[in-house]
Formats: structure tokens, sequence, C-alpha cells
């Protein structure tokens, strides 16, 4: 019998271990976490709707019309008005021709995937793809290409010597290291050697794009060039569940075929008619995604002034890099000490000798309380390991 203690004290003594943390309350940039107060900068409501009062309002009053449960899967009993409401506004929203609701943003990527490739297709993964769409991609049983972060060309050359069905998948912004991906290019490569390009926008759905539309219309795409837009509303939207949006035919066909959606129960309906709201709050409000991108630049001239290294992104996500799994442990401890939340992210979610914390920005923080953070990291900075202090330097 496997020696499950002993591989805990391996995961323990590498640096490795993870551990549950019970916040009390509401999500928000002040909260509470095994009972202490800190503030947090490591959770994905970007725009700061998961404690929205308008929202909130929405998902009460929506209770006593609709009931609690979903109550069986959408092709029994279970596909409700306040679902396909939902579907109906994130078509419009994503400027699509239909959209599908799943659960979660995990269910989408295995569901979708698996449904659009199988034994005899390829399917091309960028190497830092999200750990749902490797697990998509497995389970599809169709043969798998990882292409090298964002390299087109490498990609270029892989579909060029690649007969049958292929699929191209993508995160539209990349969970770890939050830049976008080169979306444009995608598009044409995929466009010119006949590969469906799917884009899993998780990230960049609310951020980025003409009224939060996402990262496909920032970069002025159309359905046509990339036909399948998967999305998440659990994190910048501030509710829960996913999404796919394309084509007509492509969403009745993965209506057929997606063992995600078909055998689980629909989500609660309430929760669909708080996330039209929230995508109408995220529509009309520019000034929140203005606040939110002043706050990543104060951010970034901050954090490279005091020396800590951080990647090239410009979205919410800003790895700050460490290296070493237990010196990023280490940062996290002294900034906790200090009131801040901040998680360090280790291997297998990173690359090994790429261990990071990973700030994440919201519209709901203050210019006051990221300062917060960056007077806490200029106390922390003799923390990080020689070489991780040397790289940063020269950022």
């Amino acid at each position: 019998m496997r020696d499950f203690a002993l591989e805990i004290e391996q995961r323990k003594r590498d640096g490795l271990y993870r551990s549950r943390r019970l916040v009390s309350g509401p999500q928000k940039p002040e909260l509470v976490a095994d009972g202490a107060e800190l503030l947090s900068f490591c959770s994905n409501d970007y725009l700061g709707l998961a404690n929205h009062p308008g929202n909130v309002a929405t998902l009460r009053d929506a209770l006593s019309e609709t009931g609690l449960g979903g109550a069986a899967s959408h092709l029994v009993c279970g596909h409700h008005d306040a679902h396909h409401q939902l579907e109906q506004r994130l078509a419009a929203f994503t400027r699509r021709s239909s959209a599908l609701f799943f659960s979660t943003g995990y269910m989408a990527n295995m569901g979708v995937i698996s449904a659009l490739a199988g034994r005899g297709d390829t399917i091309f993964s960028d190497r830092l793809n999200h750990a749902s769409i490797i697990d998509g991609c497995i389970l599809s049983r169709a043969r798998v290409r990882r292409y090298g972060h964002g390299d087109v060309a490498a990609l270029e050359r892989m579909l060029a010597e690649t007969s049958g069905h292929k699929l191209v998948v993508t995160d539209g912004v990349f969970s770890m290291d939050g830049d976008i991906a080169p979306l444009k290019e995608l598009a044409r490569v995929c466009k010119a050697h006949d590969a469906l390009l799917v884009v899993d926008d998780a990230h960049g759905i609310g951020v980025l794009g003409p009224q939060g539309r996402g990262s496909v219309l920032e970069a002025g795409l159309s359905e046509d060039e990339v036909p399948v837009l998967i999305g998440t509303l659990g994190k910048a939207v501030g509710t829960s569940g996913a999404f796919v949006a394309g084509p007509e035919v492509l969403i009745d066909y993965l209506v057929q075929k997606a063992r995600t959606y078909i055998y689980t129960t629909a989500m609660p309906p309430a929760v669909a008619l708080a996330s039209c709201a929230s995508i109408d709050l995220i529509e009309q409000d520019d000034a929140r995604r203005s606040h939110l991108q002043a706050l990543i630049a104060r951010f970034r001239s901050g954090a490279q002034q005091l020396g800590y290294q951080l990647m090239p992104s410009l979205t919410p996500i800003q790895p700050i890099m460490v290296g070493d799994n237990h010196a990023a442990l280490a940062l996290s401890r002294a900034l906790e000490e200090q009131g801040i939340l901040v998680t360090a992210i280790r291997p297998p979610t990173v690359p090994e000798g790429e261990a990071r914390l990973r700030v994440t920005l919201s519209a709901a923080h203050s210019e006051e309380q990221l300062d917060r953070l960056l007077q806490a990291l200029a106390q922390c900075h003799s923390l990080l390991p020689e070489q991780a202090a040397q790289e940063s330097v020269a950022v």
C-alpha cells in the first residue's frame, strides 16, 4: 500500500506542502483569514464585484422566484429560464452567436476540449496553459503536442507537419505569469493551417477589451477568427460558473457531446441571475477598469524601485519572482506578519525553480492599501535569495 504520510512529509521538506485557510465573511480586500484581519492581495476578484451590494441583492431577490438548487442536469429538467437568460447575455457581451453555461471553469475546459478532439486528432497546447486545459487534453485521448510559451513560429511548424483534425488551445491571460497570449498571430496561423482555435479567457473577461469584453475583442478578433471562447464567472464577474461562446452549431454540438455539461446538476438559477446583473455592471463601469490600471502601474513602479523582479505583465496578475520554494514561503510569511496576505506559488503550479508570490490587484483596492503592500515589501526585501535580488536590480 502506498505510504501517503511519507509523501506528505516529503512535500513539507521540499517546501511544496499546501494548506487551506479558513476565511470568514465576504470576499473583499480586508478579510478575516484563520481569525486574523489581513489585507488580501491574492484574490481573483479583479473588479471587486464578489461582494457588490447590487449583485448580492439580485441573488437574494432571485431565490424567492427560482428556489435554491438546480435539482437536475440541464438535459433532464434543470435548464431554468435564468440559465437561458444568462447564456443569451453572455453571447451578447462577448459579441458571439451563442453561449453555453457550465458549472465551473475546470468543467468547461474539460468538457469542451474533450468534445472537440478525440482519438486520431491532434491538440496543440501552450506550455504554460492552465491545469484544466492540460487535463482536458488528456481526457480527449487525442495526441497532444506542446509548443513553447507564446512561440507562434514553433506552433506554425508543428501545424504544417500535422494532418487531420487540429485543435490549438491557449489561455488568453496566463494565470501565473499575467501575460497575454499573442492572439492575432495565433488566429493567423490557425486559419492558414485549418486548425480550430480555442481561447480560455478566464483572467481576461471583465478586465480587458472594450467594456471588459475580454482579450479576444481587445485583439480585434471575431468569432470567425477565434471560434471557441471559454470564460469563467468566478473571477472578475464575481459570481460562479463558466461558459463557452461561439457559433450556434458548435454550441449545439457541445450540448450533445460535452460530458461535464451533460452529466452534472445545473447550477442554482439564482446565481445565473446574479451573474447577469454583474455583467451589466462590468459593461457600464469603465471607471473600475481605469482605477485598476492605475493601481497596476503604481504597483509595478513601486515594486521595481524596491528591487523586486516582476514579469512583463500589464494585467492584475503581478508575480514577484523568487525562485526557491522555501524563500517564497518565507517572504509570504513575513508579509503576513505585517498584515498582508499574498500566497506563495510553487511547483507544480509553476515550473521548477520559478516559485513566486502572485500579487493580484483589484479595483476594490485603494491607493492607500496598495501603499501598505509596497511598504511591507520594502521591509521584506532582505529575505530574497541573493540571485533573485541581483536579478531584480536589473529589471
